[in-house]
């Protein structure tokens, strides 16, 4: 039978909840598992506040618009992300300056942020590639020095740390995903996590439409009203269900992954001995989540070989971001500052490797002997 390349774990729990969600009655935004989930969430991270939303790229849209982020205004992001992180930004008018990622991590590069700088510089937003965080000590340090706002996009970060404290909570905003591919998920969804209190009344507005719903809903007010800009940002809660289990199980799920994922390291060694591919790195600093394991072979046509060995052993395997800076949008609403020669052979090069909480550990071992044969 093929192995999948990513599977959602869905038990009696996510099927219990789902049917009480039904049978409440109460299937539009903000019921009961909403603000279970939001609660779960904050209590967690220790974020101020967490505002569910119907995806991750909706949580960085409402991102972009509490930035104030004006045309013509520059954000600083990796080449090597998913277009969410720049299309927020982009669809305000934002010109996203593309910057290239370290080697090790293939997260953004923090010596390389200050360089790409200007007057219209407005934001940095770090993503924690695989649930790897970035290096956020200096990245808040630059962007401190030059009074821009820190969005972490941490889509992929859910029950992963920086020096201990939860990725999504070390800027001023942060942005979680739970789409079907991540270690917990709701099918589409995301979050918004709030680390500035300046931030979250605004939020409320911005993710209710632009109204004040949110401050008529605590009795704040006796009717609500257009006050803002806004969209409809909002989950159902049969989303907000099957959530609130998943989130439940964070902790279990995530150490499945983890386990996963160091049997691969562990396998896969001899081909970074052979300097065939270099293997996923987790610095010190960083408590990873086992969201993904990658290897960066040397040439994109040994990566072409062993992942057609792997198809035709009935193993999915899957490459990653083609570079933002390469791609026709890319091109049109941002431009790259320098050469991005490390984005540029992630996007040739990467290959990523099958792994969810209920696969097999067997998996990992005709995996690895595939690869290890090639």
């Amino acid at each position: 039978m093929p192995v999948p390349f990513s599977q959602p774990t869905i038990g009696a729990r996510e099927r219990d909840y789902l049917l009480q969600a039904l049978e409440d009655g109460h299937l539009s935004g903000d019921g009961r598992f909403t603000k279970a989930s939001q609660a779960w969430l904050e209590n967690t991270t220790g974020a101020k506040k967490a505002l569910l939303s119907h995806s991750c790229t909706a949580a960085l849209e409402m991102a972009g618009l509490l930035a104030g982020v004006n045309p013509g205004d520059e954000i600083i992001i990796p080449s090597f992300t998913f277009v969410s992180t720049a299309n927020a930004f982009v669809l305000r008018g934002a010109i996203p300056v593309f910057v290239d990622v370290r080697p090790d991590t293939l997260n953004l590069n923090e010596d390389l942020i200050e360089p790409a700088i200007t007057r219209r510089t407005r934001a940095v937003v770090p993503v924690h590639y695989a649930g790897v965080a970035c290096e956020m000590d200096r990245i808040n340090e630059v962007a401190g020095k030059h009074n821009l706002l820190v969005i972490e996009d941490a889509a992929q970060g859910l029950c992963a740390t920086y020096k201990g404290q939860p990725l999504g909570t070390l800027g001023h905003l942060g942005a979680l995903s739970f789409h079907a591919t991540k270690n917990v998920v709701s099918g589409e969804g995301g979050a918004l996590l709030i680390n500035d209190a300046q931030f979250i009344e605004r939020a409320e507005i911005i993710r209710e439409k632009g109204t004040n719903r949110a401050r008529f809903l605590r009795g704040a007010v006796d009717k609500y009203t257009w006050m803002d800009m806004g969209s409809s940002f909002l989950p159902g809660e049969i989303v907000a269900a099957l959530l609130l289990a998943q989130l439940e199980q964070a902790d279990e799920l995530t150490g499945k992954r983890l386990a996963l994922w160091g049997a691969y390291e562990a396998a896969l060694e001899p081909l970074a001995r052979r300097g065939l591919a270099r293997l996923a790195r987790v610095p010190k600093a960083c408590g990873h989540n086992g969201h993904i394991f990658w290897l960066l072979y040397e040439r994109s046509a040994d990566r072409e070989k062993a992942q057609a060995a792997l198809r035709q052993a009935g193993l999915a395997s899957t490459t990653h971001y083609v570079p933002l800076h390469t791609s026709p949008a890319g091109k049109r609403f941002g431009h790259a500052h320098g050469d991005l020669p490390v984005t540029e052979k992630a996007g040739e090069c990467l290959l990523r490797l099958p792994i969810y909480a209920h696969m097999p550990p067997e998996t990992v071992d005709m995996v690895s002997d595939i690869l290890l044969r090639q």
